[in-house]
């Protein structure tokens, strides 16, 4: 309607039917879609499809090849490593340990940097100040430096990791709901609603937060990417979960010095890592299309 304005985090109606309706013709998001699909699928029923322990050691069946390789077995798909372990369900239990970083980390991030950065833009003054200038302090870190000061001081395990990885991400969502409130808080609707008798909490949270919140879902959807790279790197760095730990980044740490004569076990490892990255990334691009209004109307 000619004259209306619309905020920028208002989703028409029909904005859901025209998103699947782009996912569904667009075959990079259906294949992200499927990937990330099957592996949350396989991830969650990983104990009740194989309950063999990832961990359990077969020496005498170290550096099996797959099965489609002579001296392969059916019962090892995709062979074995240096200590004999399945490299399948070893892959299968590392989507569980990296989806769990990944899903969790960014929501941890979420959980602290809105809020944050939510006041900061909408109240100003020296609370603003404080937190852009520790935002500003570790942004002038590299984030990898940070994560290993972190973890060689804390003994790392996967709830540790988790946490310290979700709070250090803070920052991002910080600045870009202080960017967002500062704009928001200009427009009429605000003023009208404090007219009306409606108090800083409220107007934060009917009003504000609506329509500054699909950025940071977006920001959200790419930093599952991101921290699951993070983690699986300082896992390959020794930094991160104990070394029986299936976790993709040991996994390829450990057949490293198997590669000469075994190259699937990091093999098999960096395909999981890249696909996983690869789907979370496609979904999160596309998500980015259905939430912002003005690449819907170029579409």
């Amino acid at each position: 309607m000619k004259g209306r304005t619309v905020p920028a985090g208002h989703l028409p109606g029909s904005g859901s039917r025209h998103f699947f309706r782009r996912f569904f013709k667009d075959r990079m998001s259906l294949a992200g879609g499927a990937v990330l699909g099957v592996l949350v699928a396989t991830a969650l029923l990983a104990p009740a499809i194989f309950p063999t322990d990832p961990t359990a050691t077969n020496l005498p069946e170290r550096l099996r090849p797959p099965a489609w390789i002579e001296g392969g077995s059916v019962a090892h798909l995709l062979g074995t490593d240096g200590l004999g372990r399945d490299v399948l369900i070893r892959i299968l239990y590392g989507a569980r340990i990296s989806l769990l970083i990944g899903f969790t980390a960014s929501l941890i991030a979420a959980g602290v940097g809105i809020p944050l950065g939510l006041l900061s833009g909408y109240y100003g003054g020296a609370l603003d100040v404080i937190l852009m200038r520790l935002v500003d302090i570790q942004l002038g870190f590299p984030s990898i430096l940070l994560y290993i000061a972190v973890l060689a001081v804390v003994r790392p395990n996967l709830w540790t990791m988790t946490v310290i990885l979700g709070v250090a991400g803070w920052v991002i969502h910080a600045r870009l709901m202080r960017a967002q409130a500062l704009a928001q808080r200009q427009f009429e609707y605000v003023d009208a609603a404090r007219a009306m008798g409606a108090g800083d909490g409220r107007i934060l949270l009917r009003h504000v937060l609506p329509n500054v919140l699909a950025p940071s879902i977006v920001i959200t959807s790419f930093s599952v990417a991101t921290f699951i790279i993070t983690a699986s790197s300082l896992s390959f760095l020794g930094l991160g979960l104990p070394p029986s730990t299936p976790d993709w980044g040991i996994m390829i740490s450990d057949a490293v010095r198997y590669m000469r004569v075994a190259w699937w076990p990091s093999a098999f490892a960096g395909l999981a890592l890249s696909l996983t990255v690869f789907s979370v990334s496609v979904l999160g691009d596309r998500l980015r299309d259905f939430l912002d209004p003005r690449l819907r109307l170029e579409s």
